[in-house]
C-alpha cells in the first residue's frame, strides 16, 4: 500500500471495513474529507486542441451513456447539478473541468455507447476520448463507471484497452448496485474482479449506489491515494511537481 495513503478512520476495526465492501445495501458511507466537495466548473471543451495546458492533476470519470456517470459525480460532490443528468442517454457532448478544494482537476468525459447519437458524432467522441485518454500527460487516473447491472460491456473493455497501457491506475464503480439483491451484488463485484484480475493492482472495483449514497468513502480513499493527500486533504509534493513538470 501506498505510503501516501489516507485512512478516514485510524482504528484497524473501521479503517478495514473501509476497504472490505461487498454489501450495497449496508448502511450510507460517512465522508470524513470529502474530495469531491464544492467542486468548481472551470471550462468545457469539445475537440482536443482546446484541452487548457496540462498542469494539476487530473481524474478522469467515464463510462457508457446511462451507466449512471453524472449521478455518480453529483452524489460525490453533494450537488444535484453539477454534472448534467440527461434523461435522454448521449446528450453530454463536452469534456467538462471541475476545479477540486485540493486543486486537483475532477474531468467529465462524454458518455458513450449509445446507438441513437449520429455516426459522425460518435466518432468526434471516440476521437476525443481516446486522445484525452492516451495523451493526457497530468492525467493520473481514471474512474470508469459502469451499470452493476451489465457490467464490462465490449466498450468498457474498449476504455479499459485504451488507458491500461498508460500504466495508470483504473477504479471501477459499479453503479446501481440498489437495482440488485445482495448477493446479485456480491458475486457481480466478485465476477468483475476476477475478470480484472489480470491487470492486477492497476485495476480496482468497488459497488456504489447514488440513490442509497453508499461506496462514496471508498471511492473518496481511492483517489486519495492516487493524489498522495496528507491528512490536511493538501496534494502531496510529489503529485503537484510532477504536474507542474508536464
Amino acid at each position: 500500500m501506498s505510503q501516501n495513503a489516507v485512512f478516514y478512520n485510524t482504528k484497524p476495526d473501521l479503517r478495514d471495513a473501509m476497504w472490505v465492501r461487498s454489501d450495497c445495501r449496508r448502511a450510507p458511507d460517512p465522508i470524513q474529507m470529502p474530495i469531491f466537495r464544492n467542486a468548481r466548473f472551470e471550462i468545457s471543451i469539445a475537440k482536443t486542441g482546446d484541452l487548457p495546458p496540462p498542469g494539476s492533476p487530473e481524474i478522469a470519470f467515464a463510462g457508457r451513456s446511462n451507466a449512471g456517470k453524472s449521478s455518480a459525480i453529483n452524489t460525490l460532490a453533494g450537488h444535484t447539478r453539477l454534472a448534467y443528468v440527461s434523461k435522454t442517454p448521449g446528450r453530454t457532448q463536452l469534456i467538462n473541468f471541475f476545479r477540486l478544494n485540493c486543486d486537483a482537476v475532477l474531468v467529465d468525459l462524454p458518455g458513450y455507447g449509445y446507438a441513437k447519437v449520429p455516426e459522425a458524432v460518435r466518432r468526434q467522441w471516440q476521437g476525443l476520448l481516446e486522445n484525452y485518454l492516451r495523451q493526457r500527460e497530468n492525467l493520473i487516473g481514471l474512474v470508469l463507471i459502469m451499470d452493476s447491472r451489465h457490467p464490462l460491456t465490449p466498450l468498457d473493455r474498449q476504455m479499459i484497452d485504451w488507458f491500461a497501457p498508460t500504466g495508470r491506475p483504473i477504479h471501477v464503480l459499479l453503479t446501481k448496485c440498489d437495482k440488485l439483491s445482495r448477493n446479485e451484488a456480491s458475486a457481480t463485484l466478485a465476477r468483475v474482479r476476477r475478470e480484472l484480475a489480470p491487470f492486477g493492482a492497476q485495476i480496482s472495483a468497488q459497488l456504489f449506489s447514488s440513490l442509497k449514497k453508499q461506496g462514496m468513502a471508498e471511492t473518496e480513499q481511492k483517489v486519495a491515494e492516487w493524489l498522495g493527500l496528507d491528512g490536511a486533504g493538501s496534494l502531496a509534493a510529489g503529485v503537484v511537481a510532477a504536474g507542474a513538470e508536464k
